[in-house]
């Protein structure tokens, strides 16, 4: 039985691209990136589903697909930053696998992710400020992860090595 593991954490710090590389190294692990199948889904992206939609129903998409991905086994999971703030969803991911919180502080999240028009909720006056926000909302959730990689200065080998030696 391979356990799911589920990457969160803000936008920027590396779970999609940690995520692909993870599921590699892992035998029988298949990387699932939530945003990327709301985006296949929806057939729109994030920006236009945020303006279209509205971000509550980009939310309740994403619970649907935790819910339904939760129920399958041997998944690299990629949440979207968003994700672990829900109770429902935070939950049935900590009682189904291993979830892991990819840290960074802001000022790498910026650097990574400054130039990024796929960021809805950046796409303001002052992204930094936006960010570290975001960050003192969320980080109570994210620290309810079985596991904190701290990725600043890390490349994805180093990060990779963590989370194996983690589990």
């Amino acid at each position: 039985m391979n356990t799911n593991i589920i990457l969160t954490g803000l936008m920027g710090c590396g779970k999609s691209s940690v995520g692909k590389l993870l599921a590699k190294q892992l035998s029988g692990y298949i990387f699932i990136d939530i945003d990327d199948v709301i985006v296949d889904l929806e057939g729109m992206s994030i920006p236009d589903i945020f303006a279209k939609k509205s971000e509550n129903y980009f939310r309740e998409q994403e619970k649907e697909l935790i819910k339904q991905f939760s129920e399958e086994e041997g998944l690299v999971i990629a949440l979207g930053g968003g994700s672990f703030e829900n109770e429902e969803s935070r939950n049935i991911l900590l009682e189904t696998g291993k979830v892991i919180y990819l840290k960074a502080n802001t000022d790498t999240l910026y650097e990574r992710i400054k130039g990024d028009k796929n960021r809805p909720l950046l796409q303001c006056e002052n992204p930094k400020n936006k960010l570290e926000e975001l960050l003192e909302k969320r980080e109570k959730n994210y620290n309810k992860a079985n596991f904190i990689i701290e990725t600043d200065n890390k490349n994805f080998d180093t990060i990779i090595e963590e989370i194996i030696e983690n589990l």
